[in-house]
């Protein structure tokens, strides 16, 4: 990565969430890393900028939709339903995994009403 990444507020909120749930070097707001002999609070939750190269490298991807925003990668794709964003990693992907659930239900039930109207006929 070059130069340093600004993030927009909603952005830094769902970076700042995914530290302190996700980063095994985060405890308690202070970087484990960084910490030598008294605390120090963690680069990630006080600046709008991708500093932490463990960050980027391990944590970053779990949340996959934010990690194509921010590299502009071709995995972010918008639903065709509900017209939301969601990370994919197939071209043939359509919906996002909420309407997807619901579409292959109704898909399904559409399917066996019509087998058994042909059936009875």
């Amino acid at each position: 990565m070059t130069g340093l990444k600004r993030l927009s507020p909603p952005q830094s909120r769902k970076v700042n969430s995914l530290v302190k749930r996700e980063c095994c070097n985060c405890d308690s707001g202070n970087c484990i890393l960084l910490d030598d002999g008294e605390e120090c609070v963690c680069p990630q939750l006080i600046s709008y900028s991708l500093l932490c190269k463990w960050f980027l490298t391990a944590v970053l991807p779990i949340d996959k939709l934010l990690y194509a925003e921010l590299f502009k990668t071709e995995d972010k794709k918008r639903c065709t339903e509900c017209g939301a964003f969601f990370a994919s990693k197939s071209n043939s992907v359509k919906y996002c995994p909420d309407c997807r659930k619901r579409i292959t239900r109704r898909q399904a039930a559409e399917r066996m009403r019509k087998k058994r109207t042909l059936v009875t006929q």
